[in-house]
Parts: structure tokens; sequence; C-alpha cells
């Protein structure tokens, strides 16, 4: 291997050699070192083929912003190379070629690209008709990439939260000056670093002749960050985009964090600019950014003899640092007329590095095969792109380049910042941030170190001010020289200078975009493809929205570049189907329900007692607590059940669109059930609507539905614009219902100021009244089928009415009862459970919910929808099923089949004591729903069992116990 001695190497343990394989050859590295810089140790440039014309390519920036290095890894395709870590046996090939990687006997295909213009495979395969089919498959094996593989077993991926007051984004100069600066004044800070070690630009470029300041600076900020207090780090971590409120996913590994923060702080730097040229794609055609960080990072010498193509100062500095690694630098290629630093021509003159000024590379020279630079050819500039007819030929293995930057503007875009091009300096700028959203250092066009240090101790010190701390004074930034070259693109009469590396799109491909019609920018993205591949345009948007404006002579400020969607760099759907979190709710209940021996259960986001007594002895609890139901009293904790308070002069207009029942002449006192259908048709929800005024409606929701209920109820009348107040008070009101046969008993001791008799407090009525002392809404219900009330109160309340219930239950044996047993004793009066017992497909008529649908009121959201799915003719039907006691139980999801052929499925099942036989609701075949019919359902083993269809609902079917 070739590596230079250290301090060179910040990445690489030398003491931990590895070793690996590409294209089945065998090499060594370094634990630290990517795929690709080890094998540049190794003198292996070329890693790749590209998209379109399979034309040799390797690394360009060294940095992930590119697809010059993809690389297929045995069970995941399309894997960069120069990021992906280094691991004792890893075993790589390259892709997208037929034959070898060095001999792609498709390489033929970049000399006929005269033939292939931009656009072509639009214009020619899609006629005659049906020919689309056949060309597909051809140029998809042709343009393919990786290979998946399709054995490739699932790995664990999670998710965690993460709170702070200020995340800062970037760990370069800017981003540790300011976490610094945050954090000293009290702030807790997040600092989010992409590389495996902090600093940024210092970890790799160099900052003056004598090349000391930027590691010294590193060691000094670096210690800080990681010995303060205040500061979290995470490394090798990706803030992927930016959404509403500094909503921040961050990927870390295989872990996504979900972050919040009061202030962002976003100090991503900036993206190392390209010049266009012919074969400006050639392996040893680097960035300069490139070629300092092999050296510095990986201790790999990029090349023997190098050419600097540069179109700023900081392309000198780095032909300092190729020259002090025993690089041989033929010439510094300047496209301007000389550095802004004139100190720079001494320091050349004094290494003997011939300067070459007002002259670009017109084109790189390659060995046979196209595998390598081998020289270029210098023409002096004569215009906006143009060169002079006279040539002067240098050798060289290394041609570095950098005409400019482009500031890293994607997050900072999403957060709804607009660029704009600031002629004079010839680079984006960025305005219109959020007040939350700050921007720091080069990506705030901020490119001296002592600008970038000062751009981020003010930028901090408004954080702090906004945070209600104290700042330091804020620091003046001097005057600095210009670092992008305003047009450094030079075409070349044969082609081949590429815009797009990722998508082979040349010079010409651009313009001929905007001749056919194309002058928006987002137009000539869409139909050349421009930044559509793995980099996402980093270093092909300022070209691009340069050549754009020439062809359609406006300004770069008009054209401007495409959108920057999320996500910021390519994510696996394992980190967004990793595992879920759903907040941890606890009733205001839940120590009663511990102290009672609940055995709890998850219910949506809520904790709630799934029976009471042993894990072991459920089924034995479950029915002991269902029948003290059935012949006494129980009280159960229905605290999250959805509640929506909706008031206003518009209230019942609002209720009578949203569901399918009727509400315009509800009366007062009484509450209906409440069916929710969406645009389709299918059930969505349910609850009840009580009426306590007549313009005051309290709603229950299902458990888990009702924030989206609450957010459709929102959306809807952003559109419809009633008169009317919608509020979530789920977490504000906690509720117990008391059923029995002796709940009107309890009740009456606590409850004085109400009558409760048949006659003045009757089935389905609601009241206001007090209960224990303590102010409630109280609804006549009976989901379980019995005589029971729900009383709602705030939840600050709800311990002392728990309480004052069970005290005055005492003389009737009451006894609390769960989920579990609420939803056997629902099962026995055939009630269904929305999204158990329904599925994204299920409509009114099916579950026998046609007399909750009003046939009278002109609309509803999915009128339309249901009154079409009722007039087809129905394929299947809700039923209820019993087996004899004893019988194979079938469980949720077990089949229900007719013949062969799967008819449905059992969506609740239970064994009823009270019944003495196994009781369940199943969708079956609409010819196999009439009761006294036998439904075979398969269950576990394969075992098939014949249950007998009956008529809802199994217990009580006229209603009589809770109507007493």
């Amino acid at each position: 291997m070739s590596r230079l001695p250290a301090p060179m190497g910040l990445l690489i343990d030398r003491d931990q050699p590895l070793t690996f394989s590409f294209d089945d050859k065998p090499y060594q590295g370094f634990a630290g070192d990517s795929i690709a810089s080890a094998l540049l140790a190794n003198g292996r440039f070329l890693l790749s083929r590209s998209f379109k014309y399979h034309r040799p390519r390797g690394p360009l920036s060294m940095a992930g912003q590119d697809a010059n290095s993809l690389v297929q890894l045995p069970s995941e395709p399309n894997v960069l190379a120069d990021m992906q870590p280094l691991v004792q046996g890893l075993a790589a090939t390259g892709q997208n070629f037929n034959g070898t990687l060095d001999n792609d006997k498709d390489a033929w295909l970049g000399k006929f690209s005269k033939f292939m213009p931009v656009g072509f495979y639009y214009r020619s395969f899609y006629k005659p008709k049906g020919m689309w089919k056949v060309w597909e498959p051809i140029i998809r094996k042709k343009a393919g990439l990786g290979v998946l593989d399709l054995k490739f077993q699932p790995e664990y991926y999670d998710k965690a939260y993460l709170f702070t007051d200020l995340a800062v984004i970037g760990a370069g100069p800017a981003g540790l000056q300011a976490a610094l600066s945050a954090a000293n004044a009290g702030a807790k800070v997040l600092l989010i670093e992409q590389s495996p070690i902090l600093g940024g630009s210092l970890t790799y470029a160099r900052f003056d002749i004598e090349g000391v300041r930027g590691e010294s600076l590193r060691r000094e900020l670096v210690t800080a960050v990681e010995n303060h207090a205040n500061i979290q780090v995470l490394k090798q971590a990706t803030c992927n985009a930016w959404f509403t409120d500094n909503y921040l996913p961050v990927i870390q590994g295989k872990r996504l964090y979900k972050v919040r923060a009061s202030h962002c702080l976003i100090a991503s730097g900036s993206f190392d600019q390209p010049v266009v040229f012919r074969n400006n794609d050639l392996p040893g055609v680097m960035l300069t950014s490139a070629a300092q960080r092999l050296m510095k990072l990986y201790a790999v010498k990029p090349g023997n003899t190098a050419v600097v193509l540069t179109g700023n100062d900081d392309g000198y500095l780095a032909a300092l640092d190729l020259h002090e690694q025993g690089v041989k630098v033929a010439a510094v290629v300047d496209l301007r007329n000389g550095p802004a630093d004139r100190a720079l021509l001494r320091a050349l003159e004094q290494r003997a590095i011939t300067l070459h000024v007002d002259t670009t590379v017109f084109e790189a020279l390659h060995e046979s095969g196209m595998r390598h630079v081998n020289g270029v050819e210098l023409r002096k500039i004569t215009g906006q792109g143009q060169v002079a007819s006279s040539a002067l030929k240098l050798d060289c293995d290394l041609l570095c380049m950098s005409g400019g930057y482009m500031p890293v503007y994607q997050l900072l875009c999403q957060a709804g910042g607009k660029l704009a091009y600031d002629d004079q300096l010839a680079e984006f700028t960025l305005s219109g941030l959020p007040r939350i959203v700050h921007v720091a250092g080069s990506v705030n066009g901020c490119h001296s170190l002592d600008n970038v240090l000062s751009d981020a101790t003010n930028c901090a010190a408004d954080i702090v001010t906004a945070l209600g701390r104290n700042a330091q004074a804020r620091v003046n930034l001097a005057p600095e020289a210009r670092v992008n070259f305003p047009w450094p693109i030079f075409p070349h009469p044969k082609g081949k200078d590429f815009v797009d590396f990722d998508e082979d799109l040349q010079v010409q491909d651009i313009i001929n975009a905007t001749k056919i019609g194309y002058r928006d920018v987002q137009l000539v993205k869409r139909y050349s493809t421009v930044g559509m591949g793995p980099s996402q345009g980093r270093h092909s948007a300022l070209p691009t929205a340069r050549l754009v404006a020439q062809a359609t002579q406006r300004n770069i400020s008009e054209t401007g570049v495409t959108t920057a969607r999320p996500p910021f760099v390519a994510e696996k759907l394992a980190h967004v189907a990793g595992r879920a979190f759903d907040p941890y709710r606890q009733t205001p209940l839940h120590r009663r329900h511990l102290e009672a021996g609940a055995k709890m259960m998850p219910a949506g986001i809520w904790q709630r007692p799934a029976f009471y007594g042993k894990a072991s002895q459920r089924e034995q609890c479950m029915q002991a607590e269902a029948l003290h139901v059935r012949n006494k009293v129980g009280i159960i904790d229905v605290s999250t059940l959805g509640g929506l308070d909706v008031r206003g002069p518009d209230a019942a207009e609002l209720l009578n669109r949203m569901y399918t029942f009727a509400f315009l002449k509800q009366p007062v006192g009484r509450s209906r059930y409440a069916l929710m259908t969406n645009e389709h048709g299918v059930v969505i929800d349910d609850g009840v609507c009580a009426r306590f005024a007549e313009n005051h409606f309290y709603v229950t929701a299902t458990t888990s539905g009702v924030d989206r209920i609450y957010q459709q109820m929102l959306k809807w009348n952003a559109q419809w614009r009633l008169n009317v107040d919608i509020a979530n008070v789920t977490a504000a009101i906690s509720a117990v219902n008391v059923a029995g046969p002796d709940a009107r008993k309890v009740l009456e001791k606590v409850c004085t100021d109400l009558d409760l008799s048949p006659a003045g407090f009757p089935y389905l009525a609601v009241r206001q009244g007090t209960v224990a002392g303590i102010k409630a809404r109280l609804l006549r219900v009976g989901f379980v089928g019995e005589l029971g009330y729900e009383i709602h109160v705030p939840a600050r309340h709800a311990l002392a009415l728990w309480d004052a219930l069970m005290d005055a239950g005492k003389a009737f044996d009451i006894r609390p009862f769960g989920v579990e047993t609420q939803r056997l004793l629902r099962l026995e009066k055939g009630h269904v459970i929305i999204s158990q017992d329904t599925d994204g497909m299920t409509h009114p008529a099916e579950i026998d919910m046609g007399w909750a649908v009003s046939r009278n009121k002109p609309f509803f959201i999915g009128r339309r929808s249901v009154d079409i799915l009722e007039a087809q003719p129905m394929t299947r039907k809700l039923v209820g099923f019993t087996l004899p006691k004893g019988s194979v139980q079938p469980l949720e999801g077990h089949l229900v089949l007719s013949g062969p052929d799967i008819s449905g499925n059992v969506t609740s099942c239970e064994y009823s004591e009270t019944l003495g036989q196994v009781i369940g609701l199943a969708y079956a075949g609409f010819d196999q729903s009439q009761p006294g019919q036998h439904i075979p359902i398969r269950v576990e083993g394969g075992i098939m069992v014949q249950a007998t269809v009956v008529k809802l609902p199994f217990f009580d079917p006229d209603n009589l116990r809770q109507e007493l």
C-alpha cells in the first residue's frame, strides 16, 4: 500500500490492518478506511462505470457527494465506497458493467452519444404503440445499477427521541464555535456531525501558508466541545430533513432520532464545485477537497504528478498540501488573473511550482481504455466559456479542480429559505428563514476562517438572546475575496464535458432541453434527469442554473435551482419502519388499578387494566368479572375514550356532515350513536354524540382514533368554514362506567341532585349534575348490555370520583372490571369494535349498520360512496357464530372458508360463561350469512371446525336489561 507518514491519516488506525476483496482480488487496508480510500491506497482508482455511457469512474469528492464510487456489497447495492467503512473480510464488487469492470463491453455506448441526446427515449420508444414494453427490459438491463439480495434477512432498527434548546447541524469550525458559545451561556446543545470526527473542513483543508492553524484550532475547539457538560454530540449522524417547528429526523447507524429543538442552527458548510471541461469525469480527476481528504484523513497519496485547476485561493493552498506530501505539482492553473492573496505567488515560487493564470483545462487526456487521466490540455480563457485555439499539454496522473462553492442549502430551503444569486460574488445566498432557524459559516457566505468563527459567534448570540439568556457582544466581519469563478464551464466541440456525473449529462444536453422549450429549471430537471441521481444536484445544480439562465437569456436568480426535498441523503426503509414509538400514557386512575391487582395492557397509547388478578388466570378472572357485571355491579375506567367538545351555532351542522346519522334535530339532553365513514364509504370510527345544549355537543370517539377524528373535523371545517369551535378534551376529562343491575343503586348514594329513575333518566339520556360533590356529565349508555352510566369529570377529580363510587358500592359488592372483560360483554351484545371487527374496506351494510345511516339528509362524508356500495351485490357480511362449549376456539384472523376458497376471517371470539358456549364475529361470504347456516373455520393446526351462524345479539336480544 502507498501510505503517507503520520500525522497524515486522522481516521485510520495503522495498528489494525484489515484484508478485503474487490472484484475477487485481495487488498489490504486499515481500520478507519473507507472502501474507496483503501482501494486508492492500493493504486486502484477505477471503482465504477457511469450510468448511461458506462464510462470509467473514480472518486470525485471522497465525501459521499457523488455517484462515482457506487459499488455492490453482497447484501446491498449502490453503496458509496467513499463513505462505507472497511471491515475485515468485506467483499465488494463493481456494478453496472458488462464483462469486467476494467473491460466493460458496453463502453462503446459513449461513442454513440450523439445518437442518444437528452430525452431521446421519450421520443424514440413510445411508438408504434406498445413498443415501450419491448424496449423497457433492454434499457433497464443496460442502464441498471446494483443487484438486490432477495434472501437478505431484515435487521433490527429502532428510534429514539431527543429534546434540546439548540440543535447545531454540522460540526465544522462554525458549528463548533456556535455550540460552544451557546453552551457557555447555559443553553442545552445537540451537535450533529456526519463524519466520524469533529472539525469539518478543519480536518482536511489548509487555512494558511504555513499549514498549522487548522489542526491547532480543531484540537482546541473539539476538546472544549467534548468536555462541555451542556453539549451532546452525535457523530456519524445525518440530519436528513427539516420539518415544521424544528422537527429533525437524525439518522445514526441503525437508529433514527426524532429531534425537537427550540432553535436550529444550520452550519452545513459548502460543496466544492467541479469545473466543466472535456473528460472531467476520468478516474484521477477529483475535487481539490477530495485530494486533501485522501491525504489528511486516510494518509493516501492521491497521485505522483498533479495539476491543480482553481477559481479561488484555496486551490493554491491545496497545491501546497500536495507538494508537502511528495506529489509533484506540475502546475497551478488559475481561472482568474491571479490569487487574491499575493503571498501565495511567493509560496509557489519558493517551491518551483508553475502558475498559469487566465487559463483553464480544456480537456483531460487519458491512457488507453480511459482508465485514468494521464495529462491535460490547457488553453487561455478569451471570454465567458471561450478559449484560445492554441493549447499547452502537460503530463499528470492527478487533476484537482475547484470552480468555487455551493452552499449546502437543502435543509435551509426545506425550512422556507429562499436562494438568490449574487452576481458580484458569483454564488447563491440564502434569506427568508423562520425565526427559529439560523445559519452560520460558509453556508451563509462566510469563507475566510476568521469570518466563519465570527459569524458563528454572532449567530449563537442571537439564539442565546431568543432563549432569554445573556449573550456575548457581537463581532464585526472583515471583507473577503470572492471564492467562486463566475463561469467555470468550457464546452468542448467533441462533448463529454459533464455537468451531471450521475446521469452522464453534458453541456449540450442542458442547452438542448431549453431549445425544445423547457425554460423552467424544474422542467429541465424532469426532461433531462439532471440532479435526479444519487448526488441530488450537489455538483450539477449550480452549472445547470448558469446554463439555463444563459440559454434563456435570464439572470441566474430568476432561473434558480430545483426544489430540495427530503431526505438529504438516501435512507433505508428500515429507518422509517424500525421500532415505532407511541406516547406512553396512564389514566389518572392508574394507581388504583395497580393497587387492585390489575394486569395492565396497552390500548392505543394508553395503559389500561386488561383484568384484575394473576396473569396466568386470565380466563377465570375475565369470566368472573363478566358474571359479576351481569348479576351485580361493576366499574370500569373509560378515561381513554376520545372526547371532543363541539360548540357554536353550527355545531349540529358540522356533526350532521361528519357522521352518517342525523343530528340537526337531536333533542337537548339525549345522546345518539355516531358512525363515521370516509370519502370511500369505509367505516373509520364510532362513538356517542351527547347534546347538552342547543349549541353544545360532547362527542366520544374510539381510544385509538380520536386524534385522527379531531384532525378530520379540523380539516373539513377549514373548507366548510362553519361557525363552530372544536376542542379535543380527551386528556382533560376522565370517565368511569358503572354497569350492572345494581348500578342505579350505587349512583343514587352519591348523586342526589338528579332524578335517576327510569322515567327521569331514561336510556340514551344525558344529564349534567353533581356526583360525590364533583360536577359531572352523565351519559346513560349500554355498551356492555346492562343498566349503565358513564360519568365524565375533570381529570383532576378522577381519583376522588373512583373512591367515592367504590365506597358507595361496597354494600352492593361493586368490583372493577377490565378491558378484556368489557370486550367479552360487548361481544355477547354483538357490538363491533372499529378497526378490530372492521377493516379498510368495511362499509355500513356489511356490519348491519344501515340503521345508523340517515336516508333523509342530502350529504355526509362518504354518502355517495355508501349509496354506490349498497347498490352493488354484497360479497361478504359480518356474522355472529357459535360453537359448543369445549370446541377448539378460533382466534382473531383465522380463516372462514367456502369450499377451497377463503370467504372471510374471524374478527372476535371468546368463550362466554354467561351463554355456556363459544361466541364470535367473523366475515363470511354473503351466501353463508343466514342464521342457521354452518361456516367452516380453519383453526390452529389446520383443524376445521363448523360454526353455526346466529342472529345478533347473542345475549338479551330485546335490550330489556339496559333499559331498566
